[in-house]
């Protein structure tokens, strides 16, 4: 069986270094690249296309967040793990939400890195046993919605994104050319299939599966 191929994105040499050594302890797992930051990772990476990229949360320049968010939607096919100092719940529902497979803190274990691998490699979710577990449940919730999401009109979603930036019925008639009666129809439809009844709720739905941003 081939091994796990490893690319680590950290800006501290020193931590690279001490992660290269726990995942040289990895049977079946090997490093083939470091980056120092964002920008160099997605280059290595597109080089490379590794199995697993282990990224740091905080870095310069581009952070690991917006790092993980261009590595998911360039490679979806790469599992990526946040390393992270901070084990805070809602530094895990970002990372999770945002495509990571997997959340730990630097301070895992050999043991516990490796579990976190072998669990994305296989398709699975891994948080940190020192992370709340209940974040599983909040993230499997907005997967859920992103599916509900999947299932409207293309012109139900570009609706709903109107509506979520607060444009009222006769404004996105005219800004989609159609009748205000067609766009009340959508909106009714939109309302049954997410059982969904009020506009803050929708607004809120449509920030949580990533259709408009909050500013």
């Amino acid at each position: 069986m081939n091994p796990t191929r490893v690319v680590l994105v950290d800006d501290h040499a020193l931590v690279r270094a001490g992660i290269r050594a726990l995942v040289d302890m990895i049977e079946g797992a090997e490093v083939v690249g470091e980056a120092g930051d964002g920008s160099e990772a997605l280059r290595l990476i597109e080089e490379l296309l590794p199995d697993v990229v282990l990224l740091d949360v905080t870095m310069p320049a581009m952070n690991g967040f917006t790092a993980l968010q261009e590595i998911t939607s360039r490679f979806p096919a790469i599992h990526v793990i946040m390393l992270t100092m901070h084990e805070s719940r809602e530094y895990a529902i970002q990372a999770l939400r945002g495509g990571a497979a997997g959340f730990i803190p630097k301070s895992a274990a050999s043991a516990e890195l490796k579990e976190a691998i072998d669990a994305v490699m296989r398709g699975k979710t891994y948080v940190s046993t020192e992370t709340p577990q209940d974040i599983l449940a909040t993230t499997d919730k907005t997967a859920q919605e992103k599916e509900l999401l999947k299932r409207l009109t293309p012109r139900q979603r570009e609706i709903l994104a109107l509506i979520a930036e607060g444009q009222a019925t006769k404004t996105i008639a005219r800004t989609l050319d159609i009748s205000t009666k067609t766009v009340e129809s959508h909106r009714s439809q939109l309302t049954e299939r997410l059982d969904i009844h009020d506009v803050a709720g929708l607004v809120r739905f449509a920030i949580r599966v990533g259709l408009v941003k909050m500013e």
